[in-house]
């Protein structure tokens, strides 16, 4: 039984072949195709009301450098939300949940804005890693410590996603099993079991989508201190 609860998390296979890439893909194919009329539908609309906010939002504090990232950036968050969002139907496979993806996302990002930094703005870049006004004795210890928090970002970017959206499928997955367990037994507990799970669901929509959003806004901050 405990053993069940994580087989959520392993990707599925068809013939040997791990359906991680289709499940990737799908997303892709839900967003509406935008069309040579100007009345679109409604679900386009609201998908180019969607992309612009967001777009504003996430370009807002950068500078006209930083403007390249835009469709990258509104293309990352439209993805991660739709995969989250659809990991939360049953019978289904959320990719997010696998830390393994969401370090190749994070990594490759990470060192792009970092590297920008070194290129464009060396000395600056640089200078993040020691405060001024440092004491002199405390320079090397400042320095280890602010170059072992710039090489953790990453990690702490895949890891938050990983475990929030983790956390909530188990919890999820456990009340659930108690919901059914206990509705022959005792139908009033399960009723508040199942009411609790109701709630439970709209706050895991609710985290599927801020996550999305925070892991897109780090990295815009990142790419912010180094340009």
């Amino acid at each position: 039984m405990n053993l069940s609860f994580f087989d959520q998390f392993s990707s599925p296979y068809l013939l040997g072949i791990p359906l991680i890439l289709p499940s990737l893909l799908l997303p892709a194919l839900l967003l509406p195709s935008p069309g040579h009329r100007w009345i679109n539908n409604r679900l386009s609309t609201i998908q180019l009301w969607f992309v612009h906010l967001v777009t504003k939002q996430l370009m807002t504090p950068l500078n006209k450098a930083g403007h390249k990232w835009a469709l990258l950036l509104s293309s990352l968050i439209l993805l991660l939300l739709l995969i989250n969002l659809l990991g939360l139907l049953p019978y289904t496979f959320t990719p997010t949940t696998q830390l393994s993806m969401n370090m190749a996302l994070a990594l490759p990002l990470w060192l792009a804005t970092l590297l920008i930094g070194l290129r464009n703005q060396p000395s600056i870049s640089l200078g993040h890693l020691l405060p001024e006004g440092t004491p002199t004795p405390l320079i090397p210890a400042l320095i280890l410590i602010e170059t072992t928090s710039l090489l953790i970002r990453p990690l702490a970017l895949g890891v938050r996603l990983t475990a929030n959206l983790t956390a909530g499928h188990l919890l999820i997955q456990l009340i659930s099993t108690a919901t059914i367990t206990l509705l022959p037994m005792m139908p009033s507990i399960s009723a508040l079991t199942a009411l609790i799970l109701f709630l439970l669901t709209i706050l895991e929509v609710a985290v599927a989508m801020i996550q999305a959003y925070v892991f897109v806004l780090l990295l815009s901050l990142y790419l912010q201190e180094n340009i």
